[in-house]
């Protein structure tokens, strides 16, 4: 039987955890100015949107003129269909359900999750699923007071959103097993604390296969068939701080803060990471590889060699690429290029955290991202097979929803405005799978 957390003590547990103190993460406010940035410097994901340029003001800019010229052609009729049915004969369509907090998460506006439901059938959790959220330090420290070596998770964060996605018939991706950022200090560390020396690479083993067999125990015992597919390991690759030795580039550091992953177990983490999770994943649960600037040669080159070596021991379903695209990058060629290469390997590929924000919110602005939500959607249809393409694509996840959910929240990457009513980019959207529609 699953504990019942009050929400208040969940929110402490998340904070002791390490997604505070320790935690290897960048502070909340700070914004990447480039696409060659990545999640991993965004504390709270369900800002991470703005990893896409989209370094917005605070304006509440008011596209009703926009709206309107856009909806005109269609009927009221037309405007009613589901985005999720429109091209549901070539992929699922995610969402992210965004917030740091119990609190603030979307899945308390009721609004946000109608909408979500009626126009999705796959969804995210951009940040509550991350370990520094699950992880419990002082409870893992009181498993070892009573000899057990086992790290304590808790899981007060994510059954909220599992429960609603059971009762609503919707699937979740998993989103993630393990990243190097926003993973608690101490999790890699003696006796689970924030000072101790790293442990050895046999102790962090058994320790990440724990944490693996705990979580996907109790999702899949409790949520049967909720979770479809999981994030195993997310941005693994990186040409910039690559251990040389390594063939797939295997990070080493998050900026200037080290991989913990990589220091206490080596590059094979990831193939362990993936080893654990096919040992416990239920049946037909696939298994993803999760990165952010996919389409840059480099990149493209130690992920392939990655998922290759990983597809050769049966350990991998799939590849996701992020999708933090912005207005004016990258190269549309360039993208084609990633997913071509990527197919070669016969695995899924999804897209799972498209973003494309604006650096000001004008009606000017709007229209232009619109055009490149167009533009993405076009290309992703030409590349799947099921359109005559050679990708296999199976899912294609929007980071969010309506831009500005909370206060405080400054993305406007997302196809609604404030008020829940469409942006240029939803019917641009709309209607690029119209016209690839096999059934309507």
């Amino acid at each position: 039987m699953k504990r019942k957390s009050l929400l208040c003590g969940a929110l402490v547990v998340a904070l002791l955890c390490g997604c505070g103190k320790d935690a290897v993460t960048v502070p909340a406010g700070q914004e990447n100015s480039s696409a060659t940035e990545s999640t991993e410097n965004a504390i709270y994901e369900d800002n991470a949107d703005k990893e896409a340029d989209s370094t917005s003001t605070d304006e509440n800019t008011d596209n009703t003129d926009d709206k309107t010229e856009e909806a005109d052609p269609a009927s009221e009729q037309e405007d009613d269909v589901a985005l999720k049915d429109l091209c549901s004969d070539f992929f699922t369509l995610g969402v992210g359900i965004n917030g740091s907090t119990l609190e603030n998460q979307t899945l308390n506006i009721p609004e946000y999750m109608e909408l979500s439901k009626k126009h999705f059938n796959s969804v995210t959790m951009t940040n509550l699923m991350k370990s520094c959220y699950i992880l419990d330090q002082f409870a893992s420290q009181d498993n070892l007071k009573n000899g057990n070596s086992e790290p304590a998770l808790n899981f007060a964060s994510i059954d909220p959103t599992l429960k609603w996605c059971q009762e609503n018939g919707m699937k979740m991706r998993g989103h993630t097993l393990v990243w190097h950022t926003q993973a608690p200090g101490w999790f890699f560390r003696e006796n689970y604390t924030d000072d101790g020396e790293y442990v050895d690479k046999e102790t962090m083993l058994a320790r990440m296969e724990s944490y693996i067999r705990q979580l996907l125990t109790h999702v899949q015992e409790e949520y049967p068939d909720v979770v479809y597919c999981w994030d195993v390991v997310n941005e693994a690759v990186d040409p910039e701080s690559a251990d040389p030795d390594s063939d797939f580039k295997c990070r080493t550091k998050c900026g200037q803060d080290p991989n913990p992953w990589y220091d206490t177990i080596g590059p094979d983490y990831v193939e362990m990471a993936f080893t654990y999770a096919r040992k416990y994943v239920a049946d037909g649960v696939k298994l993803f590889y999760n990165d952010y600037n996919t389409y840059q040669a480099p990149k493209t080159e130690g992920i392939y060699t990655l998922c290759e070596s990983l597809k050769e021991k049966g350990l991998i379903d799939g590849i996701g690429m992020q999708g933090y695209w912005g207005i004016d990058y990258p190269p549309t060629k360039d993208i084609r290029n990633a997913i071509k290469k990527f197919s070669e390997l016969g695995l899924e590929i999804q897209v799972t955290e498209l973003s494309v924000g604006v650096d000001k919110e004008t009606e000017a602005m709007f229209l232009k991202q619109a055009d490149k939500y167009e533009q993405y959607f076009k290309l992703l249809y030409e590349m799947d097979s099921d359109n005559g393409g050679p990708a296999n694509i199976t899912n294609v996840t929007l980071f969010g929803l309506v831009d500005h959910y909370r206060e405080g929240d400054t993305t406007n990457s997302r196809i609604f405005d404030e008020n829940y009513q469409p942006k240029p980019a939803f019917y641009k959207i709309k209607g690029v799978m119209q016209e690839n529609a096999k059934s309507q």
